[in-house]
């Protein structure tokens, strides 16, 4: 019986601790994509603001981040410098990061 219940504890750790594992796997595969929007969406802004592509700023940024599947919170776009910040969704949490994009100083 003891020998049981060592087995079962045994298994039940190691359950814990590679949900646990994947769980922090996740949150570093989230991380990633949202600073990746941030900077795509800075980008794109910055490129529009200074005519290398056109259209409106804000709006190139949204598509941009929008293909990450992050939604642009807010863009300010001064001169030819964009700053965006951007949430995604991730499970019950939302996580948010910003990027800033635009010529050398």
């Amino acid at each position: 019986m003891a020998g049981t219940l060592a087995a079962a504890a045994l298994v039940a750790g190691a359950a814990l601790l590679t949900g646990g594992l994947a769980t922090v796997g996740a949150a570093s595969v989230a991380g990633q994509r949202l600073a990746a929007a941030a900077d795509g969406g800075a980008l794109a802004a910055a490129d529009a603001a200074s005519g290398a592509v056109p259209g409106a700023p804000c709006e190139r940024a949204a598509e941009v981040v929008g293909s990450f599947g992050a939604v642009l919170e807010t863009c300010a776009v001064d001169e030819l410098v964009a700053t965006v910040s951007v949430s995604l969704r991730v499970g019950p949490l939302t996580a948010h990061a910003a990027a800033r994009a635009g010529p050398p100083p």
